[in-house]
C-alpha cells in the first residue's frame, strides 16, 4: 500500500506534506504534487498536513486513475523535499471537485 495524491490538490498545491515526508518521494508538478508508489512506506504521517485533503491510501475504492497517474508523473517531474509557497489563489481552488480534466497541467515544477 502506499498514499496517492488527487484531484484536490490541483491548483491548490500547499506543500505542508513535503517536509514531513521521511522517504522525499513527492514529486512536483507545475500546479500539484504526486507521490511515487514505489518510495512511499506508507507511514501515512503526510495524510493529516494536507490542508485540502488531497492525500489518501490507495486501497480506497476508484483510485486507479490516481495511482497511475501518480506512479506516471513521479517518474517525469523533479523531486521535491523542502516546502515552497502555494498558489496566491490556492485557497479558492480548495474543495472545488472535478479539477482533473479542466486544470491539470502535465509541465514539470521547478522542484528543489
Amino acid at each position: 500500500m502506499a498514499y496517492v495524491v488527487t484531484d484536490n490538490c490541483i491548483r491548490c498545491k500547499y506543500m505542508d506534506c513535503v517536509e514531513v515526508c521521511p522517504v522525499d518521494c513527492f514529486y512536483e508538478g507545475e500546479n500539484m504534487l504526486v507521490i511515487n508508489p514505489n518510495e512511499c512506506i506508507d507511514c501515512g504521517v503526510c495524510e493529516p498536513e494536507c490542508p485540502a485533503e488531497a492525500i489518501v491510501p490507495d486501497t480506497e475504492p476508484g483510485l486507479e486513475k490516481w495511482v497511475e497517474l501518480n506512479a506516471k508523473y513521479s517518474a517525469e517531474w523533479p523531486n521535491i523535499t523542502v516546502k515552497g509557497d502555494s498558489p496566491a489563489d490556492a485557497d479558492e481552488w480548495k474543495g472545488k471537485p472535478n479539477k482533473l480534466d479542466s486544470e491539470f497541467s502535465e509541465n514539470p515544477g521547478s522542484g528543489n
